[in-house]
């Protein structure tokens, strides 16, 4: 049995975490810390895990040594203290960002400093499976994935790869979780409630990660608005295409791309209220829903794709890749399908 810890437990990433671990079949968690909290059962921040869980939060300097640390940290925390973690525990998956760059020039363009900890980039492998696999197999160091470059390097990256894409314009809506657990102006009830509010017209630091991914000469131009949703990423993307494409072409090209991917659904019906993705079909899972139309020129093609930002796009994605660390199957513990309605 591989045992667990999560640093920085309290917040919602790490409560969806706890959650996902306490049922995997494989894995223990045995400590999980929080500054605020310690002392108190998980139970009173995270109240879906009453009788599930009966950990308690201990203070960050109580940590001890365990098989593989999940840290939940906020941003520019993990590199500050990587050298500390890595010695308690030889596989480490970060979940923020301080870690999923590939240079120290792009980090410090998009996060408005020198990276802490430089030297470490190269040792950690980017955590979506989709597109690091074969590197994430026996790695000891994973990066955690941002929800919205998720949703939108899943979308694009099989017209990508096929030399497709000539220009994307996509539109991202978020619910609250996005922001974290922390009050803010912008989560105050009067203001989020019933909001279709744009944040990010242009220029959101997730664009680095998507560049990273997609390549940075694919043109992609992408805004997030929040509206009255709690999880979930909602990705509409119009894509101009290099060379005109039938629908059948554009469904063979995702097939091939996905068809063997356990996390990946493709939703493109022609009727019902369901023939293109949403995110409430996929709160509280690890999948990725993706569907297009294509219009009648044949050039236009808009896709839509939708995940939970705090599964697919946080925890779920960091489970499967601790899967895939250990030699396990990827999918174990992730086989939650949601709920309807």
């Amino acid at each position: 049995m591989i045992g667990a810890g999560i640093v920085g437990g309290s917040g919602y990433t790490g409560g969806e975490l706890l959650r996902l671990l306490h049922f995997h079949p494989e894995v223990t968690v045995t400590q999980i810390t929080s500054r605020s909290e310690a002392g108190h059962y998980v139970h009173t921040v995270h109240p879906n895990l009453r009788d599930v869980s009966r950990l308690q939060f201990i203070h960050p300097d109580a940590l001890e040594a365990c098989d593989v640390l999940f840290l939940c940290l906020p941003h520019g925390t993990a590199a500050t203290e990587i050298e500390h973690y890595a010695a308690l525990a030889p596989r480490i998956v970060d979940l923020s960002a301080d870690f999923r760059l590939d240079d120290t020039e792009t980090y410090a363009r998009w996060y408005g400093g020198t990276h802490p900890a430089p030297d470490w980039l190269s040792r950690f492998v980017y955590g979506l499976p989709e597109v690091s696999r074969e590197q994430l197999r026996d790695a000891q160091y994973v990066s955690g994935v941002g929800c919205n470059a998720t949703v939108t390097n899943l979308a694009l990256l099989p017209l990508v790869r096929d030399g497709l894409v000539e220009q994307v314009y996509a539109e991202i809506k978020v619910g609250s979780s996005e922001a974290g657990n922390a009050p803010s102006a912008s989560s105050h009830h009067p203001v989020r409630s019933g909001a279709v509010r744009t944040y990010a017209a242009t220029g959101h630091r997730h664009l680095a990660e998507i560049e990273m991914v997609l390549g940075r000469e694919t043109s992609v131009r992408f805004s997030l608005t929040a509206i009255e949703m709690i999880r979930g990423a909602h990705l509409l993307a119009h894509v101009t295409l290099r060379e005109t494409q039938t629908e059948k072409d554009i469904w063979r090209l995702y097939r091939a791309a996905y068809n063997d991917e356990p996390f990946v659904r493709l939703v493109s019906g022609r009727t019902g209220l369901h023939r293109l993705p949403e995110p409430r079909i996929v709160a509280g899972t690890n999948y990725c829903d993706i569907g297009f139309e294509m219009d009648t020129d044949g050039q236009h093609l808009v896709v839509v794709a939708a995940i939970d930002n705090l599964g697919k796009g946080a925890a779920g994605s960091a489970v499967q890749s601790m899967n895939l660390m250990l030699g396990f199957d990827e999918r174990t513990g992730l086989a939650f399908p949601g709920i309807y309605p």
